[in-house]
């Protein structure tokens, strides 16, 4: 007779397992709820999104060194009664005496719970009920799942963890990974897009990049870039088969015309609203509002237009391209749509595939419309593409201005401070730094009262930034966030700035809503909401690509005297503590026991310190 002994701590079974050479990263949130939920006092968790989330890496790493027991759906014994439970129980078995069997397991995986056999299922359903089993379930959202699998969550008895998308910048940690070193900003936003949150697409398309060898060293920074068609290999055109099989020659047409035109008005005199229908209904495009036309049509998955272009032929290709004036009207469209966005203070992503095709095909980007990309990158924290922006314009015309400040604006506010003739973005002719540029330069060597001496009498907001914000009061639209922001640092109201904080990441400015929760963590008296504040100050500040702002530094010296933040932010300069007396009008001796008793408080010494601001 099988007993409660037979049961291994661990699933034997065959199944899908995370692959040890892609590691684990992000959804620290996630991961601390699963693992509450396998606590003795909980009863477990159901975990589900898309297929291709990390839904079984969340789990396998919340379980790690926990004795568990795992079971698995598969496909191909939906009809098997308790299939999944193979293993574990004897060849023939009733409910009631699986359910006796099993009940002494503390901790059941089970994974691709939606492939489950009715029979498997029930008793799932059942250990949820009766037993004192912890489940840990995974189901794969978009997939019809047993009665008794939904009922888990339906009916209440297990919380439900949906995951969306990782974030971008845990992505990017993946192909950095993936690749062996640091990856070209554009690169990994072009990777991070056609994945669209399946992160067995991102390993499949990273492979793909790596077997064709497309992926060189940046001419100008050395990093890891991407450039050219997608190499259709042949898992690449696996994942792709749903358009790229598509029989119909009216439908693989249209889907062609959308890939290497689209979006297309759904007005357009030569659309066969009968095959945008069909293709529609098999969730091959959509209709959505865009900022060029309403009720524009576009391809609904962001990987088949690049395998369309790159699987078609060279005369197809030149027959449904855009002629350079048709590129240079949607480039300047483009362009148009994001200045709009910066007036109005909105700076939450827009699409712009007219721009994104000319990077991806390695083709010269015209600096007036890469300034304007850079710009809105810089101001929605993404400091890393702003400066990859600003190099692509700048190799196609090399002394445009407005490159060239969005260049140092961006290096600045990511902390560089190197000076003229060791790679600063000079201003054309001159050998010195864009003047706009002279305050965040000596933001980032550590001056703060050279930084505001030096700010510019046309950008307000940066005072905010800096610090000096009644410089900013009355020069800011009325009743805009960004007056609120100047208004309430004067009054230093830590509420109010954790308030405008809000407002600026809910309308895209991930760096200044950063900035906003520093500023009232300095300025709240009750420590619970300072704290609060860093926090999520904090949170964001770790998605803006490596920005250190005078601003941010209080995150981590935030326990340190102002004098002691001051010489510890030269320190991480490169200032030896002869130049920083120099500088401060301090003895040396002075300097060194300011630094002795910061570090002291942080627990490092400064060779081996990170960067304060980081």
């Amino acid at each position: 007779m099988t007993t409660l002994q037979t049961v291994p701590p661990a699933d034997p079974a065959p199944a899908k397992s995370p692959d040890t050479t892609w590691p684990f990263t992000g959804r620290e949130e996630e991961l601390e709820q699963v693992r509450r939920s396998s606590a003795a006092s909980r009863r477990g968790i159901v975990v589900t999104g898309p297929a291709g989330y990390g839904k079984t890496a969340l789990v396998e790493e919340a379980v790690r060194g926990a004795g568990h027991t795992r079971v698995a759906g598969t496909p191909g014994t939906r009809d098997t009664p308790f299939a999944a439970f193979a293993h574990l129980l004897p060849e023939t078995v009733t409910l009631h005496r699986a359910l006796r069997l099993l009940s002494g397991v503390r901790l059941l995986v089970v994974d691709d719970a939606h492939l489950l056999d009715d029979a498997s299922a029930a008793l799932v359903h059942q250990l949820a009920l009766h037993a004192r089993t912890r489940l840990i379930v995974v189901a794969t959202d978009g997939m019809a799942a047993p009665g008794a699998v939904r009922r888990l969550w339906t009916g209440e008895l297990l919380p439900r963890l949906t995951l969306g998308p990782l974030p971008r910048e845990d992505t990017d940690r993946l192909v950095t990974a993936a690749a062996g070193g640091p990856v070209e900003p554009l690169t990994a936003r072009r990777l991070h897009r056609l994945c669209g949150g399946d992160l067995r697409l991102l390993r499949d398309l990273l492979d793909a990049v790596r077997e064709r060898g497309p992926l060189v060293p940046d001419p100008d920074t050395g990093e890891h870039a991407w450039h050219g068609p997608l190499p259709l290999t042949a898992t690449v055109r696996e994942r792709a088969a749903t358009v790229l099989d598509r029989a119909d020659p009216a439908e693989r047409e249209t889907l062609d015309r959308l890939a290497f035109a689209g979006p297309l008005p759904l007005d357009a005199a030569d659309c066969d609203l009968s095959v945008l229908e069909r293709l529609e209904s098999d969730g091959l495009v959509v209709v959505t509002d865009h900022p060029r036309s309403p009720d524009a049509v576009r391809l609904a998955h962001p990987l088949h237009g690049p395998a369309l272009r790159a699987a078609a032929g060279r005369l197809r290709a030149r027959r449904l391209s855009a002629t350079s004036e048709e590129t240079g009207l949607a480039l300047r469209t483009e362009a148009a749509a994001l200045e709009r966005r910066v007036e109005q203070a909105d700076v939450r992503d827009l699409p712009t595939p007219a721009g994104d095709w000319l990077t991806e095909s390695g083709t010269p980007v015209p600096a007036s419309y890469a300034a304007v990309r850079a710009r809105f990158s810089r101001l929605r924290g993404e400091l890393r593409e702003a400066a990859s922006w600003s190099r692509q314009g700048l190799r196609h015309s090399p002394g445009d201005g407005a490159c060239l400040l969005e260049l140092a604006l961006s290096t600045a506010q990511s902390g560089e401070a190197a000076g003229t003739g060791t790679g600063w973005p000079a201003g054309p002719g001159t050998g010195r730094p864009p003047s706009a540029a002279a305050a965040w330069l000596a933001a980032a060597r550590g001056d703060l009262d050279g930084a505001r001496a030096a700010l510019d009498g046309d950008r307000p907001y940066d005072a905010v930034r800096l610090g000096a914000p009644e410089r900013a009061l009355g020069r800011l639209p009325a009743g805009g966030v960004l007056a609120a922001h100047a208004e309430a640092l004067v009054r230093a109201d830590g509420a109010a700035l954790d308030r405008v904080a809000e407002a600026l990441r809910e309308r895209g400015f991930l760096l200044f809503a950063a900035e906003a929760h520093a500023q009232a963590a300095r300025a709240h008296r009750d420590p619970l909401a300072a704290r609060t504040s860093r926090t999520r100050a904090a949170a964001l500040a770790r998605r803006c690509q490596g920005a250190r702002t005078p601003a941010l530094t209080g995150l981590v010296l935030g326990e340190l005297t102002a004098r002691q933040r001051q010489i510890v932010t030269l320190a991480a300069a490169g200032l030896s503590n002869r130049q920083i007396a120099e500088r401060l009008t301090l003895s040396v001796r002075t300097v060194g026991n300011h630094l002795y008793g910061a570090y002291a408080r942080l627990g490092g010494d400064r060779r081996t310190l990170p960067c304060p601001s980081a």
